[in-house]
């Protein structure tokens, strides 16, 4: 028989629950230095190895974020990175997940994802994890083509989404002063950037397939999930683990390589960030080196490799009525033409956090912005704008003519072989 609750009963149990001491975690209230679990922001992460896996130590070492779950189509990473997670956190709560199609929609509590799967499936994961209500963090480059760069901008908007490609020299000091010295006309009038392609592959890339492998299985390699979007080839391991770099079907060539970083950086500096080139000059080598893409206005940007503008990776260069600047990776600062140009050095950076309010820490600027819902500096219409300028210098050196386009309608001038460039077929059920 239940027992019934009297009024004095009631009053009884509640007094006694009120005199008993509660211990609560100082964690759980966010003391000690750490952040209320109610304040943090939850991750999960699809597709982690070699830049991801530093991606996720960068994004960990955040206090006020939570990784929940890792979702990969290949076992051994998924273990590798679950077993990182819950040695971090000290628990086994870590869940995993082979398709992102099940993850997604089963995992409402999630409020953000890294995605840094291979160069195919970044534009692919960050549409439908935005249409999951999901906030993305993916790694650039951040589409294969022009109307995946589209369906990004789309989603982002569409659903509300704060975003954010990895294009992370666009929050570093160094890169910060040659973009706002060349932006905010300390250079005089800027004529020419110079913006780094990668000194490896070809813009003409193969379609060749690697030799057939026996399948494995699909809890241990999901292979028809790694192609994805992608045409149906035979299993090869290598593909998985990374070879598929400088093949047509996965890349976006030397060109994409670094100019997915170096592009954003130009073109930010020409105060660009929301068009791309008119016009793109196809010159006659295998890598676009030395192609001019010249913008409306008249000013130029110059496809490099090689040290002839800077030394080491990833560079950029404006060249101006008053001198130049130029930055790359492995500067402890940026080198100019006249040592008077770097005599404003701190208060250069220092007006750009004190106008935009962002943090000189890419990852910290993504999660600053979940919260603020405020844009990213490296948000959806930055990436596309500065992608369709990779694409379309792709394209243009795949079909060894000038090109002209029209930013406004995204479609080059008079030329329909090249539109159709603009788009790749995509395998059915992985339409987006």
């Amino acid at each position: 028989m239940k027992k019934k609750l009297t009024r004095r009963g009631f009053l009884s149990a509640s007094a006694a629950a009120v005199a008993a001491p509660m211990i609560v975690p100082a964690s759980a209230l966010g003391r000690d230095g750490t952040v209320a679990p109610s304040e943090r922001i939850t991750v999960g992460c699809i597709g982690i190895r070699g830049r991801g896996f530093s991606d996720l130590q960068w994004l960990i070492g955040n206090k006020d974020t939570q990784v929940l779950a890792i979702c990969d189509i290949w076992k051994q990473q998924r273990e590798k990175v679950k077993a990182f997670v819950d040695e971090t956190y000290g628990n086994t709560d870590c869940a995993m997940y082979r398709d992102l199609r099940e993850f997604l929609p089963s995992r409402p509590d999630i409020d953000a994802v890294l995605i840094a799967t291979g160069d195919h499936w970044h534009a692919q994961a960050s549409v439908r994890a935005m249409r999951e209500g999901k906030d993305v963090y993916t790694e650039k480059p951040s589409s294969m083509t022009i109307a995946e760069g589209q369906a990004v901008v789309e989603a982002a908007k569409r659903y509300g989404r704060v975003y954010q490609t990895g294009t992370q020299r666009l929050s570093e000091a160094n890169h910060v002063f040659c973009i706002e010295m060349a932006r905010t006309g300390r250079l005089g009038k800027v004529h020419t950037a110079y913006a780094h392609i990668a000194p490896w592959d070809m813009a003409k890339m193969p379609r060749t397939w690697k030799p057939a492998q026996p399948l494995p299985p699909v809890d241990e390699v999901d292979w028809d999930i790694w192609l994805g979007p992608c045409p149906w080839r035979p299993f090869n391991l290598s593909y998985v683990s990374g070879g598929w770099r400088g093949d047509y079907d996965f890349h976006t060539s030397c060109i994409g390589e670094w100019g997915a970083h170096t592009f954003a950086q130009a073109q930010a500096g020409l105060d660009a960030g929301d068009t791309s080139p008119v016009h793109y000059q196809y010159v006659e080598n295998d890598s676009g080196d030395g192609m001019i893409c010249t913008f409306a206005n008249g000013q130029k940007m110059v496809l490099a490799r090689g040290d002839k503008y800077w030394h080491g990776s990833c560079g950029e260069r404006f060249d101006g009525e008053r001198g130049w600047v130029a930055a790359a990776d492995g500067y402890s600062a940026p080198e100019a033409s006249s040592p008077e140009l770097l005599a404003e050095y701190d208060k250069v950076v220092g007006e750009y956090v004190a106008r935009t309010g962002r943090s000189l820490d890419h990852m910290r600027n993504f999660l600053d912005c979940v919260k603020s819902r405020e844009l990213t500096v490296a948000n959806p219409s930055v990436m596309h704008r500065s992608m369709s300028t990779v694409h379309a210098a792709n394209i243009c050196m795949w079909l060894e003519r000038d090109m002209a386009f029209d930013p406004k309608t995204e479609s080059f001038i008079n030329d329909d072989e090249a539109n159709r460039l603009r788009a790749r077929a995509q395998r059915d059920s992985w339409t987006i």
